[in-house]
């Protein structure tokens, strides 16, 4: 009887899909190594600047390290550097680009503090007195002199739930409400897996594990996505219907987020699961 059922399953191409079925039930959605040490924060916490890399390997021709280099830091066994000890990689970042996307974007990113961006992880493999040498254990991007390290300290890994639950007509929570102010690198779009930061923190509560629902109103005042003026209330013509007020239209929810890591004005929110992209200035709530 089985091999019966086996040979029907290959005849009429249904066992990829009965595989593909049972992988899914099986497998839990996690967050990964990447999301937790390359998300980047907003603070205004004070980030010593003080231990640095100063250069490295190759370095007559070399202006950027990767994954497997080595690079030297301006710390040594004097300063209580010993081998075996890891750091964090981390540089402050700007809007490179200074092009804001919606209004007050400039002054809710100021408020939050500084950009950092997480570059990597290193272990030091030899300590000299005033410098250290260490290998790049772990790199998000290209690691650079300049670049700041922070001792390694363990971030809490948050629990994910399942998208099957999602709801994209969910009434609005009742919590405390924010907006999503920069992408990762003030990239303006994003969406499931990206990185956005929102300007609640840890003075209004907000832990690690939380949830965020993203969500947009459907309102014709400082639109994120271009628009024809008035189209969400008004039209002439063909499809025309009946006047009625934005602020009576349901808003749109446009998907949900985990919190990462928070600081006291900010946290990092890694999007779980979006319907279409989330832009700069969304605006988002405590689920």
């Amino acid at each position: 009887m089985r091999k019966k059922a086996l040979v029907l399953a290959l005849s009429f191409g249904l066992l990829p899909l009965i595989s593909r079925a049972q992988q899914s039930s099986a497998s839990t959605p996690s967050v990964t190594h990447e999301d937790m040490y390359c998300s980047g924060m907003f603070t205004t916490a004070h980030v010593s600047e003080k231990a640095e890399i100063v250069s490295g390997e190759d370095s007559l021709y070399k202006v950027a390290f990767s994954e497997g280099d080595y690079i030297y830091l301006n710390r040594g066994s004097r300063d209580g550097v010993k081998a075996g000890d890891e750091f964090l990689v981390m540089r402050p970042r700007e809007n490179d680009t200074y092009t804001w996307w919606f209004e007050g974007q400039p002054g809710l990113a100021s408020s939050m503090g500084q950009m950092w961006e997480d570059e990597g992880q290193i272990k030091v493999v030899v300590a000299q007195a005033k410098v250290s040498v260490a290998q790049i254990i772990h790199a998000c991007g290209s690691i650079q002199r300049g670049d700041v390290v922070q001792p390694y300290a363990e971030r809490p890994v948050p629990e994910l739930k399942t998208e099957a639950n999602f709801d994209r007509f969910a009434p609005p929570s009742g919590k405390k409400k924010a907006v999503v102010v920069a992408g990762k690198a003030y990239h303006i779009q994003s969406g499931t897996n990206d990185i956005v930061f929102v300007n609640l923190g840890s003075k209004n509560g907000v832990k690690v594990g939380d949830y965020v629902r993203i969500f947009r109103y459907q309102s014709n005042g400082g639109d994120l996505v271009y628009q024809t003026p008035d189209m969400a209330t008004s039209l002439y013509g063909f499809g025309s219907g009946p006047s009625i007020s934005a602020k009576d239209l349901p808003r749109q929810v446009l998907g949900e987020g985990v919190v990462l890591r928070v600081s006291p004005k900010s946290a990092t929110v890694l999007i779980t699961y979006s319907l279409q992209q989330i832009y700069e200035g969304d605006y988002c709530e405590l689920e």
